[in-house]
């Protein structure tokens, strides 16, 4: 298809020229918007794993200090509840490498009050009864909390879930416009080959023949815009990823793409171009059968 004889100067066409640069365009944004979006969704399933079935006590320095002992009154309370697989106290070491992202080495001197935390692991049937456990706990040690994950992490998967819409309404509005670009390029390339086209009739060509000349030249362009939106989706993913992980981890997700989502970003650049090569195909043979 890319060698065969094209009867027609299509590459001429001043619109047409600008057919690999719309097309990587598209890729690019199409590409950026499902990477996000597959990004954020493998973040949120290693968070929902992370954190299922955990459970954070945490008893503030000034509480700590007021109750001496505070880990020895809390830790068998725990234990002793229902539902509750394990309980372990976390050292300040501990504690300060879970809030260093957060406020930085220099912050963490030795003088920084550091609250107290428990890890809990709980079970799922039965699970303990929380309000209770809270009470219970607060009654012993005098402002202690009990931090459900579950809630937090309930109400960033509906946050996520959100933004995974949008990126897709995205893919959807930038297919659109793949659709509607090609449309005018074609109309406008047969309006200024119409006279080379009836010559084609008039030497028997037939309909389906006419139209491979647009849509080979499609394929063609298309491939062509397809990498160079590739080259610029992989060197915005990477580089956006580098930052990320220079920023610190926990304050951002990673955005490491696994083998399927990577075989799913190459996959639009042949997306965009079988739309293009579709799009061509069925613009030209509806125009040409308006033709007397």
């Amino acid at each position: 298809m890319f060698s065969g004889r094209c009867d027609l100067a299509l590459d001429a066409d001043p619109a047409r020229r600008l057919l690999p640069w719309l097309v990587a365009m598209i890729v690019y944004l199409a590409g950026l918007s499902l990477a996000g979006m597959m990004s954020l969704g493998a973040a949120v399933e290693r968070w929902d794993t992370g954190l299922k079935g955990t459970v954070t006590v945490q008893v503030p320095p000034g509480a700590a200090r007021a109750s001496g002992g505070a880990m020895e009154k809390l830790l068998p309370i725990l234990r002793k509840t229902q539902g509750v697989i394990a309980a372990r106290a976390l050292g300040k070491a501990e504690t300060a490498a879970l809030l260093e992202p957060w406020l930085g080495k220099e912050a963490l001197g030795a003088d920084l009050p550091l609250p107290r935390l428990i890890d809990v692991t709980v079970g799922t049937d039965p699970g303990p009864d929380l309000k209770a456990l809270a009470a219970a706990l607060s009654a012993a040690v005098p402002g202690t909390m009990v931090d459900d994950h579950r809630k937090s992490l309930d109400r960033l998967i509906a946050f996520v879930r959100s933004v995974e819409l949008v990126a897709m309404a995205i893919v959807i509005l930038v297919a659109l416009a793949a659709v509607v670009t090609v449309l005018f390029i074609t109309r406008t390339g047969l309006a200024i080959h119409r006279e080379g086209i009836e010559l084609l009739h008039l030497m028997g060509a037939f309909d389906g023949y006419v139209a491979w000349q647009f849509q080979g030249q499609a394929l063609a362009l298309g491939l062509k815009g397809g990498a160079i939106g590739s080259v610029l989706t992989v060197v915005t993913v990477a580089a956006l990823s580098y930052m990320a992980g220079a920023v610190g981890a926990g304050l951002l997700p990673r955005l490491d793409l696994g083998l399927t989502q990577w075989l799913v970003l190459a996959g639009v650049p042949l997306g965009v171009t079988a739309i293009a090569m579709i799009t061509t195909h069925v613009t030209v043979l509806h125009a040409l059968k308006r033709l007397p």
